[in-house]
């Protein structure tokens, strides 16, 4: 088996995954973890807008995002004097951050620097050191759960992630995919038919071809880039289900959510990446507030496995970047403030004239998170993250 021939199970087998290996009783209460894995790169600099930079407005002339103005209650959210937060995310994640509970790491990311979809996912969910040979049964949320004693763990996808491959078993149950196809058949049959006769008949075949031939290929590189992963939609309706199985038999927990790799069209304050960004605001508001008082025990986090390029390119979209933005999410998490390493975005401040620079080392940000929530020890922090020591970023 190689190392993405994952096993599904269904609710039957997952009873009897449990069963097998070490199991432990979850407590009534104790911390809980979730990581939220956006596959595609999604694109941070219309997450949290730096707004006080003038670049981000002359590099991004159709994206960026307006400064925030007392007059437009709709509009972005001044965060400090520096950063603002998307319009789209406003009454959801806003509202969990004016409460203290949501806080973002810029400047966060890995030393990968093949900004391949593939490469990246692979090295995040590994947690291993990018100067040793990487362990495909090895992912971290797995030495995490071996680590721990009374936390059950389990993993919502269709198929078991990389993150939780490892010697103890951990069940995955698939949620339901609502995702809809890019194209209607039927439109296009309608339009064939029309022209049917016509001198322009080529041309509309020709072009109803060569539309469905691009939409394939983008449709491919989406897909994979998602490796099937629910989409935003998909996580904003089942999330109270993920809730519920966490607030009563599980500890640690894993979703991805695909559809952020916007290389075109990617909108601003309005479109594709608003939308998607929407749909995950309303799925993590939901996800907290059916946990119930189980909320102060919990912390989110939110990463992809690369930030965009600070430009847009020439079709109004983005393309694969460095360094990016994670969410910190939590009943009782030191929130409603920016975290971590961070520098003015300039053009001059920028990596490889084109890249957020990652200053705060995913591994260091998770390790420290882990520590805290966890109590754990030096060597068992070390076997999680090896050759990497956890931040204190007071994050809880």
């Amino acid at each position: 088996m190689n190392r993405r021939q994952m096993i599904t199970l269904s609710g039957a087998s997952i009873a009897g995954a449990l069963g097998a290996g070490r199991l432990y009783a979850a407590p009534a209460s104790g911390p809980r973890f979730l990581l939220v894995f956006l596959r595609g790169g999604y694109d941070a600099t219309n997450l949290l807008i730096p707004y006080s930079s003038s670049y981000y407005y002359e590099a991004r002339p159709s994206l960026a995002i307006a400064r925030p103005d007392p007059a437009a209650p709709a509009g972005a959210l001044a965060l400090d004097a520096d950063w603002a937060l998307a319009p789209a995310v406003r009454d959801t994640i806003g509202a969990l951050y004016q409460q203290r509970q949501v806080a973002f790491v810029p400047f966060a990311g890995t030393d990968d620097l093949t900004r391949s979809h593939f490469e990246t996912q692979d090295s995040i969910e590994l947690g291993q050191p990018l100067n040793s040979a990487r362990n495909y049964r090895s992912g971290f949320l797995a030495r995490l759960s071996d680590t721990l004693v009374g936390a059950p763990a389990i993993a919502f996808t269709d198929a078991l992630p990389l993150a939780f491959q490892g010697s103890t078993p951990v069940p995955n149950q698939s949620l339901r995919n609502v995702g809809k196809p890019p194209f209607d058949d039927r439109q296009a049959h309608i339009l064939t038919d029309m022209y049917s006769g016509h001198h322009l008949q080529p041309a509309i075949s020709s072009g109803l071809e060569l539309r469905a031939e691009v939409a394939q290929a983008m449709a491919d590189e989406m897909n994979g880039a998602n490796r099937d992963a629910i989409a935003p939609k998909g996580f904003e309706l089942e999330a109270a289900r993920m809730a519920r199985l966490m607030r009563e038999q599980y500890r640690v927990g894993f979703i991805d959510v695909g559809g952020w790799d916007t290389h075109v069209n990617e909108g601003a304050a309005q479109g594709t990446l608003a939308s998607n960004l929407s749909s995950l605001g309303r799925g993590l508001a939901t996800f907290a507030q059916a946990l119930g008082p189980e909320w102060q025990n919990t912390v989110v986090v939110v990463l992809s496995e690369f930030g965009r390029t600070f430009r847009e390119n020439g079709d109004h979209g983005t393309d694969h970047g460095h360094g990016s933005v994670y969410w910190v999410l939590g009943g009782a998490i030191s929130g409603g403030r920016v975290a971590g390493e961070r520098q003015r975005l300039e053009r001059g401040s920028l990596f490889q004239d084109r890249d957020y620079p990652v200053l705060n080392d995913y591994r260091a940000v998770l390790g420290g998170l882990f520590r805290t929530l966890w109590a754990l020890r030096p060597d068992q922090s070390e076997r999680i993250f090896p050759q990497s020591e956890p931040a204190d970023l007071q994050l809880i």
